[in-house]
């Protein structure tokens, strides 16, 4: 616990620095409020967590909420969305890592420590948005059969894992979007190359060992690994499933016959008659 309340005080420091989109007057929630707010729903795993603890605030004075997270007030979650959804992602970078540096510190990452001490990086891509109708300028798109449009929201996660462990540790995100001036799409793999180089120095003293698909296994993203201060583990590519039509026709045949051994010297040939 006192490792956890050091976690949430330093959380409370970074979520007071937040932009505020608010002008005037009407500031009765703080920044820190909001943003811990929106984080107790993911830490409790409940998403009625913030209506149950207004509840208890109306009934008793006080909550898990304001023991457990110190808000003064509880927002609701439209306040909380509008405050949060232009917060840039990259402002929570720096508390991703001290986490997970002052979890290793303390000794709390031994347990997933494999392959002579290391620790093990799972790069993988994911989805967490997807429309026909609603979209906006960061949204990829796609075709599709039918012949819709269909926009659609990918990041990149990268997690610490170990096997035979029940708990997970994330790191920063790296979001996959359309990039100004590039003339093709965002994909995850440039999406994993930048966050190597954005976040692989920073990670080089956990000595990470970065695990991915077959999507991972060429030279440019092998290469950013190794230049990060880690190591790469990712299964090779797959082979060709379909043979060439030569290949195929040459396999099908039977082996020739072996030419017919000369008879011995002096041997008569003997025929029909």
């Amino acid at each position: 616990m006192k490792l956890l309340g050091g976690h949430l005080e330093r959380l409370r420091a970074c979520f007071a620095g937040l932009p505020d989109p608010r002008r005037g007057r009407n500031r009765r929630y703080a920044m820190a409020d909001v943003a811990m707010a929106a984080l107790s729903v993911f830490f409790m795993q409940s998403p009625s967590f913030l209506a149950h603890q207004r509840a208890l605030a109306e009934g008793r004075t006080r909550s898990n909420a304001h023991t457990l997270f110190g808000l003064a007030r509880i927002p609701c979650d439209n306040h909380i969305r509008q405050l949060l959804d232009g917060v840039p992602t990259a402002h929570f970078d720096d508390e991703f890592h001290a986490i997970a540096a002052d979890l290793d510190a303390h000794g709390a990452l031994a347990s997933m420590r494999r392959l002579d001490g290391r620790l093990l990086v799972a790069l993988d891509g994911t989805e967490f948005f997807r429309s026909r109708s609603i979209h906006c300028p960061h949204c990829a798109t796609r075709k599709r059969s039918d012949g819709a449009t269909e926009h659609f929201h990918q990041m990149l996660a990268a997690t610490l894992v170990a096997p035979g462990h029940a708990r997970t540790l994330p790191l920063p995100p790296e979001f996959v979007a359309p990039r100004d001036g590039a003339a093709k799409q965002d994909c995850e793999r440039e999406a994993a190359k930048r966050w190597l180089q954005r976040h692989g120095t920073r990670c080089a003293p956990l000595r990470p060992v970065y695990l991915g698909d077959d999507l991972y296994a060429c030279q440019p993203v092998c290469r950013a690994m190794l230049d990060s201060g880690g190591a790469s583990c990712s299964p090779p590519s797959r082979p060709a499933t379909r043979p060439s039509a030569s290949t195929s026709t040459a396999s099908a045949r039977p082996p020739a016959a072996p030419p017919p051994a000369p008879a011995p010297a002096g041997a008569s040939t003997a025929t029909g008659g």
